[in-house]
């Protein structure tokens, strides 16, 4: 049978008996048939080519012998090989950059994502990272290496989350709190400017704080918590984080929404401040139509983000992490929380929520693509109203003139400026 006509999927890494993969100094990767003596740059199976590149995996060392081998040393189980340990992350040539192959599904996590990645030198911002989801993908980073901020609001709950950390006795990466409060925008502002201030680069800006079930309230800038929270105060922080962001190579921008999208009734027809942020009860479209509609505005903006934004070498995706996962998303009203705790055998672990984050935002197969959307560690399609660049341009202006309404007239002109044309 042909490698054209295989099932596409994992097993077709596997090699065939008396298949052995190497290496060369250069990355390019070799398969031996050790049947036949021979030797082919294609995958027997798969017919693609592969190469091995960026570090060596966290924890290795790389040294030359003195008759001018290479060898590789694993410092934290005291071993050595020639083998360059690289090769069991190798990626395959894509055709086009958007070109996926499934590797990892809902069963995987986090930490099976990044297995051998060393993200030493890598800087990611999540917010929410204090607990849930936020706080296993900052884990799962950490200790392979990255700096992480842990962008929260309580200082005292995100100092426990990083003891928690460090208590498991693993070496990790620089962990730190910054104080960020995703219901004021002046908080935000304050965590942009701190932040490029102590940082002159951001590899991962990771969107993952969220509220959900809160019965109708304003924030102290006046605008529906859901909507603020989930939605406008990630694009401000996002619009304010371009310049640290173009300063880095391969940047990436990563919003967690939701398949509540879905559920979203939001469109050209309806599309409106008061829909967006309602300012009474009486016009509150319910706690579950906000989270939806709030959820859509993270795709959407996501979209339009990265149409803007990847010809300046800024990748931009959204994903979601999995159905009713236990989590403190649903503590604002008993029925969630025990809606959440029946279906919790059923649903992922926070580990297993955290996977498509890690995948999305530092995974060598989504380096370099935006305007995606993922589920499960594989793009997906997301629904219609996300690919509507008329929406997606009425959602952006009327957010601009929200956050300019609190933070003064032209407060986002020079982040949203770019040298691309906006969508039309």
């Amino acid at each position: 049978m042909s490698a054209a006509v295989l099932p596409d999927s994992d097993s077709e890494d596997e090699l065939p008996p008396g298949w052995e993969e190497r290496a060369m100094l250069d990355g390019r990767v070799y398969f031996v048939n050790h049947n036949t003596k021979g030797c082919q740059w294609t995958h027997p199976r798969t017919g693609k080519r592969k190469v091995v590149a960026g570090e060596i995996p966290f924890g290795w060392t790389k040294q030359v012998t003195e008759d001018g081998k290479v060898l590789y040393v694993d410092d934290i189980n005291k071993r050595s090989t020639y083998a360059d340990p690289r090769l069991a992350f190798a990626l395959e040539e894509k055709e086009t950059p958007d070109d996926f192959r499934q590797k990892f599904d809902g069963s995987c996590n986090a930490m099976q994502v990044l297995h051998g990645r060393d993200l030493t030198n890598k800087v990611a911002i999540i917010t929410g990272a204090n607990c849930g989801i936020g706080f296993e993908t900052a884990r799962s980073l950490a200790l392979h290496g990255c700096t992480t901020i842990f962008a929260c609001r309580d200082p005292d709950r995100a100092q426990e989350a990083i003891g928690k950390i460090k208590a498991e006795g693993r070496s990790t990466g620089p962990m730190e709190f910054m104080e960020l409060d995703l219901a004021s925008l002046k908080s935000v502002k304050n965590f942009a400017t701190l932040f490029q201030i102590n940082y002159k680069t951001l590899d991962m800006l990771i969107l993952n704080a969220a509220v959900m079930g809160l019965p109708f309230s304003l924030t102290p800038d006046g605008f529906e918590t859901h909507f603020q929270v989930n939605h406008l105060s990630h694009f401000y922080l996002t619009l304010l984080l371009k310049p640290v962001l173009l300063r880095t190579i391969c940047s990436r921008v990563v919003f967690v929404s939701s398949e509540s999208h879905r559920f979203s009734f939001l469109g050209m027809h309806n599309i409106s401040e008061e829909r967006l942020s309602a300012v009474t009860a009486s016009r509150y479209q319910g706690a579950m139509q906000a989270y939806n509609d709030s959820k859509l505005c993270n795709l959407i903006i996501s979209v339009e983000i990265a149409r803007r934004w990847s010809p300046l070498g800024i990748a931009v995706n959204a994903l979601h992490p999995g159905n009713m996962v236990s989590s403190d998303l649903a503590r604002h009203w008993w029925l969630y929380r025990l809606i959440f705790s029946l279906v919790r055998p059923f649903t992922k672990s926070l580990q297993q929520a955290a996977s498509t984050s890690v995948y999305v935002a530092a995974h060598p197969d989504t380096a370099g693509v935006g305007g995606l959307y993922f589920n499960n560690c594989c793009r997906c399609p997301s629904s219609a109203a996300c690919d509507d660049v008329e929406l997606a341009l009425a959602l952006w202006d009327l957010s601009v003139a929200m956050i300019e309404k609190v933070m003064g007239q032209g407060a986002t002109t020079e982040f949203t400026q770019d040298n691309t044309e906006p969508s039309s």
